[in-house]
């Protein structure tokens, strides 16, 4: 099993402080005078031969003028993790790597490891976009051709999402001044967001039957400034997309700026961001942070209690959990991620540090897929990750609102997680021993970056271990193998 980190490689920051410095386009000498140190104790820093001490570290943040948790950040604990993840590619099955490997990649050339990611990304798509191109053509002949190339930009608006730790402060604060020039109430939210789109907008807001079209849940008309919802969409849906409707009216400029961003490398990306940031501004007008906030310490994070207080489902509040990250009012760490019943991932995200799958199938011990087995009930969940680390998590499905008696209605589920040590914040870990080792469920990320080989569900044999078949011994997986440590 890989060793955990130890106070001693948290301080080894060296490869950052290069990057820093490269990114300024300073030489080392530069550097160390704007510091005060000597070049040579810098370049055994950049090096990782010394540790960084702490005055220092703040200087840097000075010099730099970056936030100090943003030099400190696990960005590169997750790097490490996706790099692990793509490496675990049948494509890569006859390179050894190891995890001491990858680390040291990482640390030495942060900026390099970064882009060897966004390279197997663009294998990964060109490859998916290729097999697409085949099956048309077995399906349909060459007049498919002309719509093969396929993109995926919900990679990049999760990139994004992640970066900025899903919090974003300008359509925080334009979510309050609505508030506050709407006089809205929680009560009569969607009385007063009408009111609000006439008065400020001159945007009527119309309710359409169902037989004008189906598909279509809102669509605003800005010549005749009509948003029409449809008579399909719940109460709470038709306040949601109200919201979402005046972002887009109010916050336009917050939204072009916040989507003009390296990450967002295409047309659709940026549209798709846009979208997004529409959404969490419309969250953030229904769940103002500080009442919201507020509500959820004194429920201990019940989200059906809290939900009911601000007129939400289950997801948007689990989804607004997430974003509580304002410096100085934070709350509870959270990832979340949702999937369906064929294991697709559509909405992932992680303050809490747990690593998501991205390039293949996660782990199936999580509770988040064992939550299809009691549709509708809340799962618990200690689990413990390969490397120590412990996360208390619960999992519930959803159910769409029906549109309709021929309509299908898709299940989700919305796993929702913290580690162990917030997991007393959360009213559903009343009468749970989360001290207990041997109680946690031993999960990974994926079965290919998992070096447990005892796992009865493990599908794939590990990257981590040097596979050894037996023929005369069957184990609880045919993929049993030894340490390559």
């Amino acid at each position: 099993m890989a060793a955990r980190k130890t106070a001693r490689d948290s301080l080894k920051l060296g490869g950052k402080v290069r990057a820093l410095r490269r990114r300024a386009s300073w030489s080392q000498a530069e550097l160390a005078a704007r510091l005060d140190v000597s070049a040579s104790y810098l370049n055994l820093i950049e090096n990782d031969r010394r540790p960084l001490p702490s005055p220092l570290l703040l200087r840097l943040a000075q010099v730099f003028g970056i936030d100090l948790r943003e030099f400190v950040a696990d960005d590169d604990a997750r790097l490490v993790s996706e790099l692990l993840e793509a490496f675990s590619d049948p494509l890569f099955e006859a390179t050894e790597l190891k995890d001491a490997d990858v680390r040291e990649f990482v640390s030495a050339s942060p900026a390099v490891a970064r882009e060897t990611l966004r390279l197997y990304r663009a294998y990964t798509k060109a490859r998916e976009s290729a097999d697409t191109f085949a099956q048309r053509l077995a399906e349909a002949g060459q007049e498919s051709a002309g719509d093969a190339t396929l993109r995926s930009p919900s990679e990049d608006v999760n990139d994004h999402i992640q970066r900025q730790m899903n919090h974003f402060p300008e359509l925080e604060l334009l979510a309050e001044r609505v508030w506050r020039d709407a006089r809205l109430e929680t009560d009569s939210i969607q009385q007063g967001l009408a009111r609000h789109l006439e008065k400020k907008h001159r945007v009527e807001v119309a309710i359409v039957r169902s037989s004008e079209g189906r598909e279509t849940l809102r669509r605003f008309d800005p010549v005749r400034r009509v948003l029409h919802l449809s008579e399909l969409l719940p109460t709470r849906s038709r306040t949601f997309q109200m919201a979402h409707q005046i972002g887009l009216l109010e916050a336009h400029e917050t939204l072009d700026r916040l989507a003009d961003d390296a990450v967002l490398a295409s047309p659709e990306s940026r549209a798709l961001a846009r979208a997004a940031l529409a959404n969490y501004f419309a969250g953030a007008v229904l769940m103002p942070y500080e009442p919201f906030l507020q509500a959820a310490r004194s429920e201990r994070y019940d989200v059906d209690v809290v939900g009911r207080r601000f007129r939400v489902g289950f997801e948007q509040v689990c989804h607004r959990f997430t974003t509580l990250r304002r410096r100085g009012s934070e709350g509870v760490p959270f990832h979340m991620i949702r999937i369906d019943v064929a294991g697709n991932i559509s909405k992932r995200f992680s303050a809490s540090g747990i690593r998501i799958a991205r390039f293949a199938g996660a782990c199936p011990r999580w509770n988040v897929f064992a939550a299809f087995l009691t549709p509708g009930m809340i799962r618990l969940q200690v689990s413990r990750m390969p490397d120590g680390s412990a996360y208390f998590c619960i999992a519930r499905t959803l159910q769409k609102d029906s549109l309709g008696y021929h309509d299908q209605q898709p299940v989700q589920a919305i796993g929702l997680g913290c580690r162990v040590e917030h997991a007393h914040e959360l009213v559903y870990s009343d009468g749970i021993d989360l001290t207990a080792n041997a109680t946690a469920t031993p999960v990974g990320v994926t079965c290919r970056v998992c070096e447990r080989p005892d796992c009865a569900q493990r599908a794939f044999p590990s990257l981590r271990q040097a596979l050894h078949i037996d023929e005369n011994v069957r184990r609880l997986s045919l993929y049993a193998g030894t340490s390559r440590a």
